[in-house]
């Protein structure tokens, strides 16, 4: 029987496949507005279905759903970006999950332990390894654009007159201001992350520090609370496929496939860059840390997947945190990292900022000396702090750069027509990053697999 149920799933994926490159060739060939090429294509996304009705995974479904978004938003899109309700309605769950979730995880994983000492220990290691990483990230970047020369002699077409981007320049001092919250209702309201990653971990210590007596209830409390959460994630992640296959409808229709027009060499050098990045530096250091390749891919694949879909590092956290937790990664580690890392380590923004911010200059002809350029890398890892989960976060931070040392900022306006498709492999890299950042410092701290993940992650990974 389990043998009888593989074979069909193969026959359904094979049978997709063929479709699917007979459709390509059709396209290539007889031209892709025929009925033949729709009815292949159509053909195709119906064997996938199947295909996903006898795997029935969850990761499957967010494949097929995004392939499925992707031919509704290019067969329908009129109706396509309607469906975007579909998708806010996802992130908007997701988004309830955050503040709780890291406030459950790290106060039990802090207070729980009560080891004070290794709490700052794995937070200076964390923050060296995010400021080498993000620096590799910007100065790869920057080759890339460099050699490539994507924005030279471009011509650009004129940005809708609708499309706008609020620019908040930030001084040092505002910058450091915003890691700590002045109300942690308006930081949970307001979506930041990092603030709400600052309350609990000033909290965690100073339950750590009161009587045992006074702390159980509490601590109690906190672990039913990260309990029900990773239970609520479970629940909300049925509505994954959904959410994940009407946003990429809908960035579709919105924006079209054609939409890249003279663009195309810079989505090439960026994704070649990510490409890069990720084989000569992620890799290098998940060997180096002698981290299970293998195991590690399973389980990131459903987070990034996620992130790439609806770009939203946001809506991969809770994901991705069960799934490091499932992997071996003691849960007070990869409460305190991921979160962190989400303002700290962006390695897709930081590389998309480098290569984003040099394009404008070269668009607008203007020539930047080294010098300058490796102040601009400066500015930006600094300014570039805690845009993860901000809608449009790495424009709006490439606005304020540009307009810091010169450059043109109504140029920036022009990347928004391409900017949702940045934007997938940025965020998905964002969260690569940070979930190989949490293997790495259980590694460092000599407690990967050290715990069991509890019953209701498990669950989690087996959907």
């Amino acid at each position: 029987m389990v043998q009888s149920s593989k074979q069909r799933e193969n026959i359904a994926l094979l049978t997709a496949a063929i479709v699917a490159l007979a459709a390509l060739l059709c396209w290539r060939f007889a031209g892709q507005a025929t009925i033949l090429c729709a009815t292949l294509r159509w053909t195709a996304l119906a064997a996938l279905v199947v295909y996903g009705c006898l795997r029935r995974t969850l990761t499957a479904w967010i494949f097929i759903a995004m392939l499925l978004g992707a031919a509704v938003g290019y067969d329908f899109p009129n109706a396509a970006t309607n469906l975007r309700v579909l998708a806010l309605i996802f992130l908007r769950l997701i988004k309830t999950i955050i503040a709780p979730l890291i406030f459950g995880t790290l106060v039990v994983g802090i207070a729980g332990h009560s080891n004070l000492r290794q709490v700052g220990r794995l937070g200076l290691r964390s923050i060296i390894y995010f400021e080498i990483v993000t620096t590799i990230a910007i100065f790869l970047g920057l080759a890339a654009i460099n050699i490539s020369k994507a924005g030279v002699g471009v011509q650009l077409p004129a940005a809708p007159a609708t499309e706008t981007v609020p620019v908040n320049k930030l001084s040092a001092q505002d910058t450091i201001l915003h890691i700590f919250p002045e109300n942690i209702a308006k930081s949970v309201a307001d979506g930041a992350v990092l603030e709400v990653v600052v309350f609990s971990l000033i909290f965690a210590v100073a339950l750590a520090m009161i009587s045992e007596q006074k702390r159980r209830p509490m601590l109690a409390f906190c672990e039913s609370l990260s309990e029900v959460m990773f239970k609520f994630t479970n629940l909300v992640m049925y509505m994954a496929p959904l959410g994940v296959g009407a946003a990429v409808a809908y960035t579709v229709g919105h924006t079209g496939i054609a939409a890249l027009g003279s663009l195309v060499k810079l989505l090439l050098t960026f994704y070649a860059a990510l490409i890069v990045f990720i084989l000569a530096v992620l890799l290098p250091v998940a060997m180096m840390f002698r981290v299970p390749l293998r195991a590690f891919v399973r389980a990131v694949t459903e987070p990034v997947t996620i992130a790439f879909a609806t770009t939203s590092s946001e809506a991969a956290l809770p994901r991705a945190i069960e799934a490091m937790e499932a992997l071996g990664v003691p849960r007070q580690i990869v409460a305190f990292v991921i979160p962190t890392g989400y303002s700290f380590n962006m390695d897709g923004g930081s590389l998309y900022l480098s290569v984003a911010a040099i394009f404008v200059a070269q668009v607008a002809g203007i020539h930047l000396s080294l010098g300058q350029q490796l102040m601009m890398m400066l500015t930006l890892m600094l300014t570039s702090k805690g845009i993860a989960g901000v809608s449009r976060g790495a424009l709006v931070v490439l606005m304020a750069t540009a307009a810091s040392i010169g450059l043109p900022s109504e140029s920036v306006l022009l990347l928004l027509g391409i900017d949702p498709i940045l934007d997938m492999g940025r965020t998905a890299v964002n969260v690569l990053g940070n979930c190989l950042a949490s293997v790495v410092m259980a590694k460092w701290e000599g407690e990967f697999g050290t715990e069991a993940p509890s019953p209701a992650v498990k669950e989690s990974v087996l959907q």
